[in-house]
Parts: C-alpha cells; structure tokens; sequence
C-alpha cells in the first residue's frame, strides 16, 4: 500500500530552518549538502530543501512499491506531472498536483 513517510519544506535559508526545528522540537538534522538537511525524530521522515529548484510549499511524499504503476495511477485519476521520474541519492521519484492544486510526490527506494 502507498503511504505518505516523507514530508519536505522548502527553505530560504536551510541552516536556520534546520537549527529552528532543532531547538523548537528536538529534531535530528544530517546535512547533505549545501541546499539539503534531512530531518529526523519528527514522527514522520522528512528535509528541509533550499535548492533553486525546491517546491513552493511543504512537499508530502508518497512512498510505493512500482513508481511506473503508482505515476500511471495518478495520471488515470486525473493528477498532472509537475516534474518528470528523477534519481536521487537512495530512490527516484515524480512530483505531480493532484486536482484541487497540492503538489505532491512519489518515491521509491534503490538502495535498502
């Protein structure tokens, strides 16, 4: 079964919205670099994303098992594809809006 496990935000300025969700909640933060932190002990994976080409709004991403069949699904029931399958460093995903405009993503993992 799809389930939501992995939610972005994006950031202006990641290494203070990283020590923000630090000392506000006790997050755990691992820096991948220099436009990403991934953020744990949230109840929920999650990163914090300052690349040029981050999401306007929080990103929840939507794990499953076949991403070709999870992006034919929601093609089928009428989402749109916002961004093409990419790598990344542990998975692929496509992001895509869903009909009432939330853009979303979804992911699977290469690499477990």
């Amino acid at each position: 079964m799809d389930r939501i496990d992995y939610i972005e935000f994006p950031s202006n300025n990641r290494p203070l919205t990283s020590a923000f969700f630090q000392a506000a909640f006790g997050w755990g933060v691992v820096s991948y670099g220099p436009d990403y932190d991934g953020i744990s002990n949230a109840g929920i994976d999650g990163g914090v994303d300052q690349a040029p080409e981050k999401v306007a709004a929080p990103l929840a991403i939507v794990r499953t098992d076949d991403l070709d069949a999870a992006e034919r699904r929601v093609v089928k029931a009428g989402g749109v594809i916002t961004r093409a399958q990419f790598d990344f460093p542990g998975g692929r995903r496509f992001h895509f809006r869903e009909p009432g405009g939330n853009e979303m993503a979804v992911w699977i993992a290469t690499h477990e």
